[in-house]
């Protein structure tokens, strides 16, 4: 078992590694649900799965905000080896570059296939990305009225650099505000109140501010996402060197497990219509599914610090290859899909055709870019392929 002497020893957390590598490929999984469930998608399959709805809420809660409290914690530890205006050009290129080339390449194939299932959409492809992708408003309403050109899944990108960004502005003025905002909100959360004072926040964002700013994911307006997504960042960005709260969240992952599963369990009978609290419904369930986000985030990252230390050849390739991953697979999954339509396949036979076509093309994506010095920044990789002394002292991105 790895001791807290050994976290301190080395410069690379291999727990949150695992954490972010997981995270990640969870989209996969979740985004070929987003076929079968009732919730609106890009195209949708002729099968309704409604038992998998439960499965999804299961992580919808807690999954985006685990990788935005990751990608804080590897800003906290980037800017050790760097200076402000270095981490900044470092995270543009990282981020805006894939974004860029992902908006006019790898996510105009959404669209299109939504606007052919969405409407018959008769012309083809060349003649919609021509004609309608780069029109720069809402498209086809009023329905689905689609703004274009669109980000759709690549929004994390955006969003990770604007908070990257803003970051950067409040620390060029307080330049020691890192540190001495990680200690005052290490203080605060010291003991139980770890558990306690950040579900209070998620609450507070899920009551106040969900209704009124429902997720669009638009970047402006989308103050509910804002405030819980930053919050998680900043979290992670405080939390980083914070040695003792990383073991408090060890040894409290129990409790966070054993709290996180009633909160998730109150959450799902409220909203089949099971439970009716003397509270509103709607102020209980918002309060339940709060609470449920931060104690899920705790119990995976309590869990992974005690077992997802150890290092081995797949971690260190999937740690360079899963952004190219997350930059292809949605893209994947709809061709498929769509390619499928009208087969007459079961729903255990089709799903499972598209989670094995997407992982195939992420993996024949990975292994054709990361050859290519000129593609490698397109998505997300270095222009030059790290050395494994280098990659041992690198943060998770």
């Amino acid at each position: 078992m790895t001791t807290p002497q050994q976290f301190r020893s080395t410069d690379r957390r291999i727990d949150l590694d695992w954490v972010r590598i997981l995270a990640f490929g969870l989209l996969i999984f979740y985004h070929v649900g987003m076929l079968y469930v009732s919730w609106g998608f890009h195209i949708k399959s002729a099968h309704r799965l409604t038992w998998l709805e439960p499965v999804m809420l299961f992580l919808n809660p807690w999954r985006l905000s685990l990788l935005f409290l990751v990608s804080g914690v590897a800003t906290r530890f980037m800017l050790d080896k760097s200076n402000l205006a270095a981490l900044a050009r470092a995270r543009s290129a990282r981020l805006l570059l894939p974004l860029i080339f992902g908006m006019l390449v790898i996510v105009p194939p959404q669209s299109y296939l939504q606007i052919v299932e969405s409407l018959g959409y008769p012309a083809g492809f060349l003649e919609f990305y021509t004609t309608h992708y780069f029109a720069f408003g809402a498209q086809f309403c009023p329905n689905p009225c689609i703004v274009l050109p669109t980000w759709n899944h690549l929004w994390f990108v955006v969003y990770l650099w604007v908070y990257t960004v803003a970051l950067i502005g409040v620390l060029a003025l307080w330049p020691a505000g890192a540190d001495w905002l990680g200690r005052k909100l290490a203080a605060v959360l010291a003991g139980p109140w770890l558990l306690i004072v950040p579900c209070l926040l998620f609450v507070a964002w899920r009551v106040v501010l969900f209704p009124a700013f429902p997720s669009t994911h638009a970047l402006f307006g989308d103050w509910y996402n804002h405030a819980d997504h930053a919050t998680a960042f900043l979290t992670g960005f405080l939390l980083a060197k914070q040695e003792g709260i990383w073991r408090e969240l060890e040894s409290r992952r129990w409790v966070a497990l054993v709290v996180a599963a009633g909160c998730f369990s109150a959450f799902i009978l409220v909203r089949a219509g099971l439970f009716a609290p003397s509270l509103a419904p709607k102020w209980f369930a918002a309060s339940a599914y709060g609470c449920y986000q931060w104690l899920a985030i705790a119990a995976v990252l309590g869990f992974a610090r005690r077992h997802l230390t150890a290092d081995s050849a797949g971690r260190r390739y999937l740690t360079d290859a899963i952004f190219p991953y997350y930059i292809v697979h949605q893209t994947a999954i709809i061709v498929i899909a769509h390619q499928l339509q009208g087969s007459g396949l079961s729903a255990g036979i089709e799903a499972s055709i598209v989670i094995v076509g997407t992982a195939l093309t992420c993996v024949v994506t990975y292994e054709v870019v990361r050859r290519i010095a000129w593609l490698r920044p397109l998505f997300g990789l270095r222009t030059a392929p790290r050395t494994v002394a280098r990659m041992e002292q690198h943060q998770p991105a």
